[in-house]
């Protein structure tokens, strides 16, 4: 009996992931499961410090309390020419430095590598 129960909750769980990726890819972030904030969430909260367009904006301390979460360079994988339409991978690198991330050099961050931190 418990080996059913365990089989049904893994097969909502498959089609849950399904469908966020789905939903995810719908709207040009991909579905890529990093540990901590998703690209989606920095989105979200940093949206005006990481927007593709606009000036330069410092973040909020809420957007440095997800960008201190997340796994940037895994953010930065999920970085494609779609996503990069709403949201700058400089911006994204400098807000995280900025918030005291590290950010190595050399990192590709969509079509942004990744130079040394200033001194």
């Amino acid at each position: 009996m418990a080996m059913r129960g365990s089989a049904h909750f893994l097969a909502l769980a498959v089609f849950m992931v399904i469908g966020i990726n789905m939903l995810c890819n719908f709207h040009g972030v991909t579905a890529q499961f990093c540990q901590g904030t998703a690209l989606s969430e920095i989105r979200a909260i940093c949206d005006k410090s990481v927007a593709a367009s606009g000036p330069e904006v410092p973040p909020s301390s809420e957007c440095c309390s997800a960008m201190k979460l997340a796994d940037l360079p895994c953010l930065c994988k999920q970085f494609t020419q779609e996503v990069e339409k709403v949201m700058s991978p400089k911006k994204v690198v400098d807000v995280a430095r900025t918030c005291g991330v590290s950010a190595p050099t050399g990192l590709q961050c969509g079509s942004y590598k990744v130079p040394p931190p200033h001194a």
